[in-house]
């Protein structure tokens, strides 16, 4: 491994942060708003429920990935094998993100996603396990941060200012705009992952046992299911994580298609999101180095009580417009507390996912990576596939879309005590 003692990221480094920019902006305009916003107009020509399809969708994606992650971290355990696979997921979600460029259909839009989906959490598993070749564990909390922060930045920002451009000049309601964005965040994501596809290198790995690759990958993926069970930090880390992470990916990937369902403006509401991105960069930051002065699980477990407070905020923005249908009043209300959710949104979401990645990362053997964040994957998004689930779920069951909001607060709640659970008995370093 590069020297990393000095101030300056490494070659490698900026390299793995690099892909944080090219990735980003799927999360931001395919996962959390332009494309929800464009699959809500084309579900809204059919009589779709696009906040149901879209919740399901989403967890139909999790799902998958959840159930392949373990077995893919093992095989990429292999000498060779993590560059392979992550190029593979990324190049398969690039192209299904730009194949629905080309389609109208809200079913065919659907499977698009699910697909585009599968591959952009495929190859986020590989860059995650990466980070404990590309820097020391003294380092991991400062470019994790970092790689979120640009993450925000590039990734986020600069593309999703170039999307708002396209779409007020084509118009909110034209479909080739929406079209256009889609085709930008392919290119974008595409171009900038090549520093990383270049210059990342799999310096841990498990050494070749003579079996064959399968024999040894599933012999090696029960070994670390074991021990990860056994040692109580681990497990009690990875519990906690499977909870809050739920309600953070599930703010995301609903946030749109709730604020739509609700009336608000879309203009306005994707405006409110870009604060969330910009706010995000400085915090994002921030969170590296207050994690090396009051510890990792201390700042997580301060980031799992914002976002609970955030869901309150949720339900009764929602709660506003369904006791007021039709009053302008409550409607304005309702989209000033948007902006005040995005804003809180942005002040943790970057933090709470960099320092979970690094504080995992300090806890495993790095020639392991991929088997253990594979099962770290597994967890976030066994865990993704319940957060829409629930939205969806009392959505339909209430009629309202605030108590499908609501119903997150549980997962962060739970989060919480494990996380002060561990501390408390000293399982977990603060």
């Amino acid at each position: 491994m590069a020297k990393t003692g000095g101030s300056k990221f490494t070659r490698s480094e900026r390299s793995w942060i690099l892909y944080d920019w090219a990735n980003s902006v799927y999360a931001t305009n395919i996962l959390a708003v332009i494309f929800p916003i464009y699959f809500g107009i084309v579900c809204a020509r059919s009589g779709a429920d696009n906040l149901v399809l879209w919740s399901y969708g989403t967890s139909a994606a999790t799902f998958i990935t959840a159930v392949l992650a373990p077995v893919l971290g093992a095989l990429g355990d292999h000498k060779g094998n993590k560059k392979k696979l992550f190029a593979g997921f990324l190049v398969a979600g690039v192209v299904f993100t730009l194949v629905n460029a080309f389609v109208e259909n809200y079913q065919l839009l659907l499977v698009g996603y699910v697909i585009s989906h599968i591959g952009f959490s495929g190859s986020c598993l590989f860059y995650d396990s990466f980070l404990t070749d590309v820097t020391t564990p003294e380092r991991m909390d400062r470019v994790s941060s970092w790689g979120y922060a640009m993450g925000y930045i590039g990734g986020s920002t600069i593309p999703f200012i170039l999307s708002i451009v396209i779409l007020l000049v084509l118009g909110m309601d034209n479909p080739q705009a929406f079209k256009w964005v889609i085709v930008l965040t392919s290119a974008w994501w595409m171009l900038f992952s090549i520093p990383a596809l270049k210059n990342l290198k799999q310096l841990n790995y498990v050494e070749e046992s003579g079996e064959s690759l399968v024999r040894s990958s599933l012999k090696n993926l029960w070994r670390t299911a074991r021990e990860i069970f056994s040692n109580k930090g681990v497990f009690l880390f990875i519990a906690a994580y499977f909870f809050y992470i739920d309600g953070v990916n599930t703010i995301i990937s609903v946030s749109t298609s709730y604020g739509s369902r609700l009336g608000l403006d879309n203009i306005s509401m994707i405006l409110a999101l870009l604060v969330t991105q910009v706010v995000a960069v400085p915090f994002s930051i921030l969170f590296g180095r207050l994690a090396g002065k009051m510890g990792s699980v201390n700042i997580l477990s301060g980031a799992v009580c914002v976002y609970f407070f955030i869901t309150l905020v949720g339900f009764f923005m929602g709660f506003n417009v369904e006791q007021h249908p039709g009053d302008e009043g409550a409607l304005q209300l309702s989209l000033v507390l948007f902006w005040c959710m995005a804003f809180l949104v942005g002040t943790v979401q970057g933090g709470i996912q960099a320092i979970s990645r690094s504080y995992f990362g300090k806890l495993i053997p790095p020639q392991r990576s991929n088997e253990y964040f594979g099962f770290f994957d597994i967890f976030g998004k066994f865990a993704a596939v319940i957060g829409p689930t629930l939205v969806g779920l009392f959505t339909q069951l209430t009629g309202r879309n605030s108590v499908g909001v609501i119903s997150l607060a549980v997962l962060f709640a739970a989060g919480f005590i494990l996380l002060t659970v561990g501390r408390k008995k000293k399982i977990l370093a603060p």
